[in-house]
C-alpha cells in the first residue's frame, strides 16, 4: 500500500511538472507571438506612412474631407463617412499584407485634438485596447498644416496570439491527455495484475499444502505395505514412491518459488564459508553422476568463500541448475567452477545440452515458460526452476549470466558479493 501511495505520488507530481512545463512554453509561445505581431505592425506602419505621404486618391479624399471642401459633390457628413470606410479598408488591406488578420479600429488625430476622423467601428471604452500611433508625413500633415497621428486599436490581443499558437497548444494538450490516460490504464493493469498474481500464489499455495496431506498419506501407505509385500509385487510399490517423491519434489519446488515471490517475506542471510557447503553439493551430484552413468567434473578453487547467504534456497539454486544440465543433454558433460575474483565469488556451470537460441534467453527465465519443441516436451517439467534460480540470486545481490549457442551447450555463471574479503 505504501508502495501504491509513492507510485500515485511520483505520477501527480509528473503530470503537474508536465503542466507546469507546458505553461511556461505557452508563455514563451505568446510572448514571441507578440514581439512578432509587433514587427508586423511596424512594417505594416511603415507602408500606411508611406502611402499616405504621397497625394493619391485616398489622401486626396481625406484631406478634402478633414479640410471642409466641397470639391466632390457630396455633404461634409457623407464625404467625411466616405473617408471613414475607404481609410478602414485600406488600414485593413495594409494589415492583411503583413498576415496582420484580427479585428481593428483606428483614429486620425491631431496634435492639437481640432481634427479626429475615426474608423466606423470603434473599440468599447471598457474594453482593453492597446494602441499603436503611427506619425504621418508628407502630403497630409503638409496640406492640413498641422501634425497628424493614425493609431491602430486591437482589442484582446491574448486570444489572437493564442489563435497563432493553436499548432502547439492544441498537440500539447492533446498528447498530455494521452499520456495521462495511458499512465492511468498502465496503473490500473499493474495493480490489477499484481492482485491476480497474489490471488493465484494464495490459490498454489492452498493447494499445494492440499497436495502435501494426501502425498505424505500415500508414502505411509506403501511404506507399509512393502514390508508384507511379495518380491514380485514389490517393483510396483517401488514405482508409486518413486512418483510421489518425483510429485513431492514439484511440490516443494512451488512452494519455494511461491515464498520468495512474495516480497514482504523476509529471507535470512547468514555470513557463511560457502566452499564446504559447495563441496557436499558437488560430491552429491558426483554420486548421483556414477549411478546414473555420466560425467560430471568440478573445481573449486582453494580459499574461504565468505559470503551472506540462505543455505536452503541457494542449495535448492544449485541443484536446479546441475538437475537442467543433466536433463537437457543425451550423454550429459557437466562441469562446475567456482573462483573468486575482485570481491565476488563465481560459480560456472557448464553443460553439452542442446543449446539455447538468442530468442529464447530473453525469456528462458520467466516464470512458467519452456524453450518450444513443438506441442510435446522431452523433459518434463513446469518452467520454475531458472525463475527460482533467477529470484533467489537477486535476493542475494547477486548477478545470473547465461551464455548458450544451440547444439553446443549452455553455460550459467553466478555471480555473488564476497563479505570481510582482507
Amino acid at each position: 500500500m505504501k508502495r501504491r501511495k509513492v507510485y500515485i505520488a511520483i505520477f501527480i507530481i509528473s503530470v503537474i511538472g508536465l503542466f507546469v512545463v507546458q505553461y511556461q512554453y505557452l508563455r514563451i509561445g505568446l510572448n514571441l507571438a507578440k514581439v512578432q505581431f509587433e514587427q508586423k505592425i511596424e512594417r505594416a506602419g511603415n507602408d500606411l506612412k508611406k502611402d499616405l505621404s504621397q497625394e493619391n486618391q485616398l489622401s486626396f479624399l481625406i484631406a478634402q474631407s478633414l479640410e471642409g471642401r466641397n470639391y466632390f459633390t457630396l455633404s461634409a457628413d457623407s464625404l467625411q463617412d466616405a473617408s471613414r470606410h475607404f481609410l478602414n479598408d485600406f488600414v485593413e488591406d495594409r494589415l492583411e499584407k503583413n498576415k496582420i488578420n484580427t479585428d481593428f479600429s483606428y483614429s486620425l488625430y491631431s496634435e492639437d485634438k481640432s481634427i479626429n476622423l475615426t474608423s466606423p467601428k470603434l473599440a468599447d471604452s471598457t474594453d482593453s485596447v492597446i494602441r499603436y500611433p503611427i506619425k504621418l508625413e508628407g502630403y497630409l500633415p503638409g496640406i492640413l498644416q498641422k501634425n497628424l497621428i493614425l493609431e491602430l486599436q486591437f482589442i484582446d490581443l491574448n486570444t489572437y496570439f493564442l489563435s497563432q499558437l493553436q499548432g502547439l497548444i492544441l498537440p500539447s494538450i492533446f498528447f498530455l491527455a494521452i499520456i495521462i490516460f495511458v499512465v492511468i490504464w498502465m496503473l490500473r493493469m499493474f495493480y490489477w495484475q499484481r492482485n491476480l498474481i497474489t490471488i493465484t500464489n494464495d490459490f498454489i499455495n492452498n493447494l499445494t499444502h492440499e497436495l502435501k496431506t494426501p502425498v505424505f498419506s500415500i508414502g505411509v501407505a506403501t511404506k507399509i505395505l512393502e514390508t508384507d509385500l511379495d518380491e514380485n509385487k514389490k517393483p510396483i510399490v517401488l514405482q508409486i514412491r518413486k512418483q510421489l517423491q518425483r510429485i513431492n519434489k514439484h511440490i516443494e519446488q512451488v512452494l519455494d518459488l511461491a515464498s520468495l515471490e512474495n516480497r514482504k517475506k523476509y529471507i535470512r542471510l547468514e555470513q557463511t564459508d560457502l566452499r564446504p557447503e559447495l563441496l557436499q553439493y558437488c560430491e552429491d551430484f558426483k554420486l548421483i553422476s556414477q549411478l546414473e552413468n555420466f560425467k560430471f567434473n568440478f573445481e573449486l578453487e582453494a580459499g574461504v568463500y565468505k559470503v551472506k547467504v540462505a543455505l536452503a534456497h541457494f542449495e535448492n539454486a544449485i541443484n536446479n541448475l546441475l538437475d537442467n544440465a543433466k536433463k537437457y543433454a543425451e550423454n550429459p558433460e557437466i562441469s562446475l567452477h567456482a573462483f573468486t575474483d575482485k570481491n565476488k565469488l563465481y560459480i560456472r556451470i557448464c553443460d553439452n545440452g542442446k543449446g539455447i537460441s538468442e530468442k529464447e534467453k530473453r525469456r528462458i527465465f520467466k516464470k512458467f515458460y519452456r524453450v518450444s519443441e513443438g506441442d510435446l516436451h522431452s523433459v518434463k517439467g513446469y518452467g520454475l526452476g531458472l525463475n527460482y534460480v533467477q529470484e533467489v540470486i537477486k535476493r542475494h545481490h547477486g548477478q545470473i549470466k547465461l551464455e548458450s549457442e544451440l547444439d553446443k551447450g549452455t553455460q550459467i555463471t553466478l555471480i555473488i558479493p564476497l563479505v570481510n574479503v582482507a
